[in-house]
Order: C-alpha cells, then sequence, then structure tokens
C-alpha cells in the first residue's frame, strides 16, 4: 500500500509541475506546443501563427507585354490571384506534378506555330490538364465548344472527340490565338479573349471605347481571367520562392510510346488492345479521343493510337 501511496504523490507532484510550465510558457507568450505567438492589439495571445503577406515582383509581363501594376484596381487583381493560388497548396501542387506530362510538349508545339510560351498557362487555367467538361459543353484542356473544334479542324463525333487529343487540341488553339491577334494586335487581349469570346471582347471594347483589356470593365470571370494565367506563370516560374520545392522526378511523366497506324476500322477496342499486347484501360487512358468501344474508319481514313511501349 505504501507503494501505491508514493506512487499517487509523485504523480500529483508531477501534475504540479506541468501546471506551473503552462502557466509560465502562456504568460511569456508561447502556444500549447511551445511556438510562441505574438500579442495583438489589446494584449490578446495569437490562437496562431502569424499570416504574412510575402513580396511579390514589382514588374510583371504577359507574352512581352507590361501588366500596368501602377494602377491600384490592377494590383488589387493581381494579388488576389496570385495569393490564392500560392495558399491553395494542395491544387497547385497536383498541378505542378501533372505538368510534368504535358507542358514540355504544349510548349514545343506554342513555339512550332510561333506563339509565346506564356500561353502553356492558359491550358492550366482552362482546365488544370484535365479532361474536364464545363456546364457549357467545353471539353479538354483547351475547354473547345464543339462548333469551334469543328472550325479549327477538330474532329467531333460520336466515336471520336479531338478536344480530349491534347495535342491535336494544342495545335487548333494555337490558330485561334493567331486569328486573335490577327484582330486585337496584342496577345493581352487575345487571352482576354479566349475567355469571353472575341466578339464578345470586341463588342466591350467599341461600347467603351477602350481598346486596352486593363481599361475595360469586365464581367468578373473575365476580369480574373489574365491575371489567374499571370498568377501561374509567377508560381511556375518561381516554385522555390513560393515554397514549392518539387523535383523533376517527383513530378509525374507520360511513358514512351508506340504509335500504332490503323487504316481499318475495330469493332472490339478491348480485344483489338489485348492483340496489341496491351490493355483497354491504357487504350482509353493514353487515347482519351476514343469515345466508345469500336472505331469506324471510312475509305481512305486512319488513325494514330498511343500504346506504351512494354
Amino acid at each position: 500500500m505504501r507503494k501505491y501511496h508514493l506512487i499517487f504523490i509523485y504523480g500529483l507532484i508531477a501534475i504540479q509541475f506541468v501546471l506551473l510550465f503552462i502557466l509560465i510558457a502562456q504568460k511569456n507568450g508561447y502556444g500549447g506546443l511551445g511556438q510562441k505567438f505574438q500579442n495583438q492589439e489589446g494584449g490578446r495571445i495569437s490562437v496562431r501563427p502569424d499570416v504574412s503577406l510575402f513580396p511579390l515582383p514589382e514588374n510583371l509581363e504577359f507574352a512581352g507585354e507590361e501588366v500596368p501594376l501602377d494602377q491600384p484596381d490592377i494590383l488589387e487583381r493581381w494579388e488576389r490571384e496570385i495569393y490564392v493560388n500560392v495558399s491553395w497548396e494542395s491544387n497547385t501542387l497536383l498541378m505542378m506534378k501533372r505538368a510534368g506530362k504535358y507542358l514540355p510538349r504544349i510548349r514545343e508545339i506554342l513555339v512550332e506555330n510561333h506563339i509565346p510560351k506564356d500561353f502553356q498557362y492558359v491550358a492550366l487555367v482552362e482546365s488544370g490538364l484535365r479532361n474536364v467538361v464545363s456546364p457549357a459543353g467545353a471539353r479538354g484542356f483547351w475547354q473547345f465548344l464543339e462548333g469551334t473544334a469543328k472550325q479549327y479542324g477538330l474532329e467531333v463525333n460520336e466515336e471520336v472527340d479531338e478536344r480530349y487529343h491534347w495535342e491535336k487540341a494544342t495545335s487548333a488553339a494555337c490558330q485561334y490565338f493567331q486569328d486573335s491577334y490577327d484582330r486585337f494586335g496584342n496577345w493581352t487581349s487575345v487571352a482576354a479573349s479566349y475567355n469571353m469570346g472575341r466578339r464578345g471582347l470586341t463588342r466591350r471594347m467599341n461600347d467603351q471605347i477602350m481598346p486596352d483589356y486593363y481599361g475595360l470593365l469586365l464581367n468578373e470571370e473575365t476580369s480574373r481571367y489574365v491575371f489567374r494565367v499571370l498568377a501561374f506563370k509567377e508560381i511556375f516560374e518561381n516554385p522555390g520562392y513560393y515554397g514549392y520545392n518539387i523535383r523533376d522526378k517527383d513530378k509525374y511523366h507520360l511513358p514512351t510510346f508506340r504509335n500504332i497506324r490503323v487504316t481499318n476500322s475495330i469493332d472490339d477496342l478491348a480485344k483489338w488492345a489485348r492483340e496489341q499486347n496491351s490493355t483497354y484501360k491504357e487504350l482509353k487512358l493514353y487515347n482519351p479521343w476514343l469515345r466508345t468501344g469500336q472505331l469506324t474508319l471510312k475509305k481512305g481514313e486512319e488513325y494514330e493510337i498511343k500504346l506504351p511501349k512494354k
């Protein structure tokens, strides 16, 4: 009994020491895990660490065109997008990893078509490099509507939808950008028009007698659009500065492909994939433009299907 009595006494002494330590820590401005918090106005102790602003670049440009950060509303719109996306760690982190699969080739296609490389970040804003579908029915990385897709040479039917062929869709987007540049004469307006359409942007310019995107009063989505592109450009080009320390081996990468030329109809794509020493899952994963379980070719037609090398 004496043994348990001593244990009880020692336990009480230990509890007293713990309580004394907590009181001293609180008096000196420390949180529960030994983290010191700053006193706020009125002498109250902060319940969480400070959230601090971080320095942003004083100069900003898109496709070689300067952003007028000296204008208060422009600065505020820019800061909204950069702070939101830097702080949305999970989304930005996953896009950086996903970009390893697609952005290198997207940049190549942009350069081949004489489009500024900054337009790679338009795809991030449009889809996050995923084959998403908008409420209006726009699809793929570049969010083409069916009519616009066909206008720029993409095939869209029940079995084939090349809006999901990210390389062909990137080439089509380049044609759209060039046509827009021929109309507006500057790349910032080209980016804005990709969101609201060329006619919509032209109408706002005419109504407001203002040819400059930064001087227009626009709907919230288009008003934020270019600044979202700028935010991704800044973060992706300076990841370490914003706390994203991702190595190349941490990113996702596409496998090495073998390209199979198809000149005849395929009644059963699952069976055909097995005959190619692959699987239906791999077939659809790397060729999402194939929308059904078969592929019907007209006379003279041919397609190229990508499958991983074994």
